[in-house]
């Protein structure tokens, strides 16, 4: 099902705190703004009312499209992760058969995609090339700038 949305217990938790502080503390303080600017007056023209019921709608949406993505989420169990083959939670050492350089990330749903933190998303150009490999195999990653090519050196979570 493609509307699904992939999750963590550590995503799930993290998206869920960040909706209950939109949900209070920012509806909160967006609805002080409009409070303030209304005493100002002539609400036609008053440009801090419309920029505070801007800033509300765009909060609003925030908030909407989050509680979409946690009616859709399924949450990941770690403990039923099969090592055998790059997956999902799975964190894979690789060689870039050209330069020989070696890498290593952690395949992650989108939304917790960290490059930083070597997290990088399933269904970016080089999860999607991964996904699916043993140990030993050559994936083939189709970037912007051509065709790479890594070895699965190892899996593990």
């Amino acid at each position: 099902m493609s509307n699904q949305t992939y999750l963590t217990k550590d995503g799930y938790e993290r998206i869920m705190k960040e909706l209950e502080e939109l949900k209070t503390t920012e509806r909160q303080k967006i609805a002080a703004a409009i409070a303030e600017a209304r005493e100002k007056g002539d609400l036609s023209e008053n440009a801090e009312y419309k920029a505070a019921k801007d800033e509300q709608g765009m909060l609003e949406l925030k908030i909407s499209q989050i509680e979409t993505k946690l009616a859709t989420a399924r949450i990941i169990d770690e403990s039923q992760i099969d090592t055998s083959q790059v997956s999902l939670l799975t964190t894979v050492r690789i060689k870039n058969v050209k330069t020989k350089k070696e890498l290593q990330y952690t395949l992650v749903p989108e939304a917790e995609s960290d490059l930083k933190a070597k997290k990088i998303a399933s269904n970016s150009p080089v999860g999607q090339g991964l996904i699916g490999k043993k140990i030993g195999d050559v994936a083939e990653v189709h970037t912007p700038r051509g065709v790479i090519e890594f070895e699965i050196l190892d899996i593990t979570l």
